[in-house]
């Protein structure tokens, strides 16, 4: 019907702007209304107010900055921005707000810039976002012009004082070092407006100007940012606003918190950032979860600066980490992790596992695993410690843990702290507990893997257990555990290393009768990895002590292994095989050249 309309030429222009207000409603509905949209750009030229004001308002609805139609409305804004009703003037710089391109600024800069001196205050806020509208759009194009917002901060109307500081604001987190001589306006500003200095109309729930606060707030964090003399100025009215804002309600709640934000980011100050946990701890200890994960969030950025004052509320942090709410667990685990050191990494690593057992999301329990085994090996207090909580890490998470881990554990346990008793009673121990680990019916399989190296490389250390009934039960776990299927080469390896210890303290050579059986049931596996590992084993059982000890020496999981990258060991095999008539090695883009030319020679012969 509104295409009907729209296109008879008997139009009537008394419901035009019904019609404009329809055609926007179908554009909500999602249908196309594109039909309609040169009615829109025609009625701007309207003289009638009120059909102006929506035809403004379609067209900013209907076009975007790239749309065809946008130069047929740059004529109009151009006369609508000197027009004497400061409401037409209104409108038209709203819709060069929303439709503004790089090509179009140039054409309206100049009358925009004018109107900051407009007697209007509606009119000088709006140029004032039209500025910052062209600044978002094209900096280097009002680049001349920042000192205008510089001079609109100083505006006696604070609805245009408040347009300047969102301008100002994006300037300073581009660049802070040109605006740092504002520190002392913008805390002035904010002084006036904490002590009420602004209209009441610009009160929320008896708050003066919220919004205001917010934005100035964000402000001074940038410009304070390790700026010690900056920071300095802005301590007092930190304090003050915090003091006045806290028990006001949610939007108090809202400036405590952008409070604690600038005070952590800025230049510290001991007094202020003790006057922000102590607001913080209202929010930690709030039965509503939105308090609680703002709480959360503020105290992350005070103890990024010092830890100390987390330390009085690490219980209530902690307790938060049982809270059936998925996004204020997560952020728990990100401060509990911040906020560890040496003197309370065995509580928070004990509630880490916890919330691991419990944990469902596999991306959650992977980054709880690797944060766990990140404290583990920074502030562990002692080596069986760090093997103990390892080990419940691997046997609760061993689906999410990473290699990495595993070769750190294996690696501590191989090198040890230097003092050698005291490693010779960690791996009697370490071999002992995982000997026991070993009974039990299933077993991840990043514990296996510990279990397999370790009691292949300390097994001879456990009392009352011969190497060949350790290789049983290596064997045997083999055989019975799900996951230690997979593992065969790592077994047979560590039977192996068995073995060759048992040669060279003289006892009895060779391997057991199990551990024969699994060397030769993987001769002809299809895993090549297997099959090689087993025949080597198979000849080298069969060489000399010496060599048999030399291949696989005791306890040398922490050496370093010679490389000798010329390969100098084989050159003999390598000529004894060019006499035979060999082939040379090629690489394979070589192999891939000459097959080319294979194909070509083929194809020219055709």
């Amino acid at each position: 019907m509104l295409r009907t309309i729209l296109a008879s030429p008997k139009l009537d222009k008394d419901k035009l702007k019904e019609y404009l207000i329809r055609l926007m409603y179908v554009e909500m509905l999602g249908h196309d209304a594109s039909f309609g949209y040169i009615h829109a750009v025609k009625a701007t030229t309207e003289h009638d107010l009120a059909l102006k004001r929506v035809a403004y308002l379609a067209t900013a609805q209907f076009l975007d900055e790239h749309h065809d139609l946008i130069i047929l409305i740059v004529n109009t804004v151009q006369q609508d921005l000197k027009d004497d009703n400061y409401l037409v003037v209104c409108a038209a710089l709203t819709t060069i707000c929303r439709l503004v391109n790089e090509d179009t600024i140039p054409a309206v800069l100049p009358q925009v810039t004018e109107l900051l001196n407009h007697p209007k205050e509606h009119v000088r806020k709006k140029a004032v976002m039209a500025l910052h509208r062209f600044h978002r759009r094209a900096p280097a194009s009002v680049e001349h012009l920042h000192g205008k917002f510089r001079q609109m901060l100083c505006d006696k109307d604070p609805s245009v004082m408040s347009a300047a500081l969102c301008a100002l604001y994006d300037l300073i987190v581009d660049d802070p070092k040109p605006h740092k001589n504002l520190v002392p306006s913008f805390v002035s500003i904010l002084k006036q407006i904490v002590e009420h200095r602004l209209p009441k109309a610009y009160d929320y729930h008896r708050v003066p100007a919220p919004f205001l606060q917010v934005k100035l707030l964000k402000i001074l964090a940038a410009l304070g940012a390790a700026d010690k003399a900056a920071s300095e100025e802005m301590y007092s009215v930190l304090s003050t606003c915090l003091k006045k804002a806290e028990n006001s309600g949610n939007v108090g709640n809202a400036i405590v918190y952008e409070c604690v934000r600038t005070a952590s980011t800025i230049y510290p100050s001991a007094a202020l950032l003790e006057h922000c946990a102590a607001a913080v701890s209202r929010f930690v200890s709030s039965p509503s979860n939105n308090l609680k994960y703002v709480g959360l969030e503020s105290l992350s950025g005070i103890v990024n600066v010092n830890p100390a004052h987390a330390a009085e509320h690490q219980m209530a942090v902690v307790d938060c980490l049982t809270d059936p709410d998925e996004s204020l667990r997560k952020k728990t685990l990100d401060l509990m992790y911040a906020m560890t050191k040496s003197h309370n990494v065995e509580v928070i690593v004990e509630k880490m596992l916890a919330f691991l057992a419990d944990a469902q999301d596999a991306h959650l329990r992977e980054e709880t695993v690797t944060r766990i085994g990140t404290l583990a090996e920074r502030y562990a207090p002692s080596t069986q410690w760090f093997i103990e909580t390892m080990n419940e890490v691997f046997a609760i998470g061993g689906d999410v843990v990473k290699p990495r881990a595993i070769n750190n554990l294996m690696r501590l346990i191989g090198e040890g702290s230097g003092d050698d008793d005291a490693d010779a009673s960690l791996r009697a121990d370490a071999a002992r507990a995982y000997a026991e680990l070993l009974r039990k019916p299933k077993l991840p399989k990043a514990l296996l893997e510990v279990i397999v190296w370790t009691l292949g490389e300390y097994g001879g250390l456990l009392t009352g257990k011969s190497n060949l009934e350790v290789m049983d039960m290596l064997c045997d776990a083999a055989e019975t555990q799900p996951e230690a299927r997979a593992l065969a080469a790592q077994t047979m390896t560590a039977c192996a290393k068995l073995a060759a210890q048992a040669t060279a303290s003289g006892g009895a050579p060779g391997l057991s009768e199990k551990a024969s059986r699994l060397v030769e049931r993987n001769l002809n596996s299809e895993d090549v990895d297997k099959s090689q590992r087993a025949r080597e084993i198979v000849h080298l059982m069969r060489e000399d002590a010496s060599v048999v000890a030399a291949a696989l020496p005791r306890d040398a999981g922490g050496e370093d292994v010679d490389v000798d990258a010329a390969t100098t060991s084989i050159e003999a095999y390598v000529n004894r095989a060019r006499q035979r008539g060999a082939a040379e090695y090629r690489t394979e883009s070589e192999r891939a050249r000459e097959s080319e030319r294979a194909r070509e020679s083929e194809r020219a012969r055709e």
